[in-house]
């Protein structure tokens, strides 16, 4: 069964509603440039009030080693997602956490460029210019198809929603979906009768 990671939550009704609807991961965006930042003490009082069963997701973007280790701590997270220009070396100094490496699609997948990175999982997203993530937008998902034999967890993400969930898993197969912008009323507020559907969708 594939599972599910709700990103971009800032509140905790949010949190306990993709909870409630039966998801496997939550996502906590500490870019200060995205519209779904979070405060890390603010994600800390969330994550507080949640089971230790639900993984705790938190997502960079070019920052700082020591700014990430001192959230991480801070928060309690159990992943740590890279989603810019982080280099491989970069992600082998954060030996105590599970690593995502976000990697951002255009029209190819190159296998050797990708295994560079010796991460616990890999993430792939929509390239859009000037967009880290959260652009709500797919890409050809057959790129996928030959992935599997990296032999590591794959998340897929971009514009992912109830309507195409299951087209997009059985062309991709990935072991994960991760999904934002789609279940939201406005960025960082999510519609909850849209998670509900989105995991019912994805058939958890």
């Amino acid at each position: 069964m594939v599972k599910v990671k709700i990103c971009g939550i800032t509140n905790i009704e949010d949190a306990l509603a993709a909870l409630a609807a039966g998801t496997d991961a939550l996502g906590f965006v500490f870019y200060k440039k995205s519209p779904r930042y979070i405060n890390p003490k603010e994600a800390g009082k969330i994550i507080r009030q949640l089971p230790a069963r639900i993984l705790k997701v938190g997502v960079f973007v070019n920052a700082r080693e020591k700014q990430i280790k001192d959230i991480a701590r801070l928060c309690r997270l159990d992943m740590l997602q890279f989603h810019g220009a982080e280099t491989p070396e970069f992600c082998s100094r954060f030996k105590s956490y599970r690593i995502i490496k976000a990697i951002r699609v255009k029209d190819k997948l190159e296998r050797r460029d990708i295994l560079r990175y010796r991460t616990f999982a890999y993430l792939f997203d929509t390239f859009v210019a000037q967009k880290a993530g959260g652009s709500g937008k797919t890409f050809d998902w057959k790129l996928l198809k030959n992935i599997k034999v990296i032999k590591r967890p794959v998340f897929l993400s971009g514009g992912l929603t109830e309507k195409n969930v299951k087209e997009a898993v059985n062309i991709a197969h990935p072991d994960w979906l991760d999904v934002s912008s789609s279940l939201e009323i406005r960025p960082g507020k999510k519609d909850h009768s849209k998670i509900r559907d989105f995991l019912k969708a994805a058939g958890r």
